[in-house]
């Protein structure tokens, strides 16, 4: 028999055929699976729940089986799951369009998923590191960069094109240009992680590029750290398909997935440096703090999230310096949503890191028609106009309010015609329209509801009557995670949408960034 020379081409060619393979193999079993999965009945005409159909990237099999048992033991929910690389597992669940939850073994999998609108909350899960590794004693003696690449030492990898370690490798190693030499010094790529690790344990190859974290199944094998492949570091997450057909169990089971308490106890025994995580409950009660004014554009928001991930949000919605006194006195909410970027200032050692999802302006607000012929700040002085306005010291707006007369150099003149001053908007605004107030200083969303009756006069050249509303975390929330995801809810395309018929304007997150 005639040996032939190795080609990385035909190397290539045939993990690019195996790939393909599995990919059309994935599209009919994802199609067989909806096709299986109708809801069923236990005979008592009750639907009962369907499996969960999970895709789970191979690096992260062993730990996954066992909160899987965990979770089917306590809850009676069964999941399939589907084993294989990253990219092999999306391209499946784009082709067969079913699935509930996608897990990479890197979340710029995730990324991808969003590129194909597969991609609904994310659950971020934890840390894994790129190594060598080598049988245990490395009878090769490999310790360093230049080891691996020596005469006579057969290395194998994970398929840059399909693995998350090996699209990690790749990347980290072309930085430095050392790829291209590892690249043909490889001797075989193969579709998994796992089976890198398999063909060093039976002596198919003396060393291959894994995740840290796989080497909790293999005993007879030891890891090599090389400072080259530091920053091939993977960050894992789990994500809601959006072909999900059965959601809000899907987010159950996504919740135990990334507790502190649950499936992330498991995710540190398998050696794997796990995020910090919620605290489990089967239905998690956070509270939102917001000021008023913010209501009637998050409220709906609020509700949909409640409905599809099963949590309860306890609101408390009220003028910001009754608030902040509330959170300085130990009642910290989960979340705060302030009505200015001045009222989260002042509680910014409980809330750390805040981001700035809206704007809304100060205007004043007139009868209909404008019968008393006001048009700038300085109207506001004259006569025996009766003008209402927010109080500094219970509201941002207030607040505001009151820098934008100074800066106007008209608060002397104004301040003698205030004859009511309100926690929220929202009061000016009934009390407009019962007659007793002439005029008042306000939000433009306040007046969003009252078209009709009232009209609102911008006020010129004064961008200190701009508002900003930020959103922060608290530090000490347990409910992280579950914060993120309603801030990603309240950025969505359909809350800016309620955000502007309300009368704000949008702060582009990217600009934050």
């Amino acid at each position: 028999m005639i040996a032939t020379p190795f080609s990385p081409t035909r190397r290539r060619g045939s993990a690019l055929r195996i790939v393909l393979a599995v990919v059309t193999l994935l599209a009919v079993l994802g199609g067989l699976w909806a096709a299986m999965m109708k809801r069923s009945s236990d005979g008592t005409g009750r639907s009962t729940v369907e499996p969960l159909v999970v895709y789970c990237a191979a690096s992260n099999q062993p730990v996954f089986e066992a909160i899987r048992r965990d979770y089917e033991q306590a809850y009676g929910v069964k999941l399939q799951v589907q084993y294989g690389p990253s990219q092999t597992l999306l391209a499946g669940a784009a082709v067969s369009k079913s699935g509930d939850l996608y897990l990479p073994a890197d979340d710029s999998f995730l990324a991808l998923a969003r590129d194909k609108q597969l991609a609904a909350e994310v659950f971020p899960l934890a840390k894994m590191k790129a190594v060598l590794v080598v049988p245990r004693g490395n009878p090769k003696q490999i310790t360093k960069w230049d080891d691996l690449l020596r005469e006579g030492v057969r290395v194998a990898q994970a398929s840059p094109d399909a693995t998350a370690i090996g699209k990690l490798t790749r990347a980290t190693l072309s930085k430095s240009d050392l790829w291209n030499a590892i690249d043909k010094h490889t001797a075989v790529y193969k579709t998994t992680v796992n089976e890198v690790a398999n063909d060093v344990k039976v002596g198919a190859v003396d060393a291959g590029i894994v995740f840290d974290a796989v080497l909790h199944d293999y005993d007879a094998l030891e890891a090599v750290t090389l400072s080259e492949l530091n920053e091939a570091e993977a960050n894992i997450a789990a994500t809601v398909l959006t072909t999900s057909r059965q959601p809000r169990q899907a987010l159950h089971f996504a919740r135990y997935l990334s507790a502190r308490d649950k499936g992330l106890v498991r995710y540190r025994e398998f050696g794997f440096v796990p995020v910090e995580g919620d605290l489990w409950s089967e239905q998690p009660e956070v509270t939102l703090y917001a000021g008023s004014m913010l209501r009637p554009a998050i409220e709906q928001t609020i509700t949909a999230f409640e409905e599809r991930e099963g949590v309860r949000v306890l609101r408390v919605y009220n003028g910001c310096g009754i608030l902040v006194a509330q959170m300085k006195a130990g009642q910290v909410p989960d979340a705060y949503f302030a009505c200015d970027v001045e009222f989260m200032k002042q509680v910014e050692d409980l809330f750390p890191g805040s981001n700035d999802i809206s704007q809304n302006e100060l205007v004043i607000l007139v009868k209909k028609g404008n019968p008393l012929g006001i048009a700038s700040l300085r109207d506001l002085g004259r006569g025996k106009i009766r003008v209402g306005i927010g109080h500094e010291k219970q509201c941002a707006m207030g607040w505001l309010t009151q820098r934008t007369f100074r800066e106007g150099g008209v608060q002397d003149d104004v301040m003698k015609n205030v004859v009511v001053q309100t926690p929220t908007g929202d009061m000016l605004v009934n009390q407009m329209r019962s007659g007793s107030l002439d005029a008042a200083v306000a939000y433009l969303s306040n007046a969003a509801g009252s078209v009709e009756h009232l009209d609102a006069i911008r006020i010129q050249g004064l961008p200190c009557s701009v508002a900003t509303q930020p959103f922060a975390t608290a530090k000490d929330s347990p409910h992280k995670q579950t914060m993120v995801r309603l801030l990603a809810a309240i950025r969505a395309e359909s809350s800016q949408q309620r955000f502007s018929q309300e009368g704000f304007r949008w702060v582009d997150a990217k600009a934050q960034q």
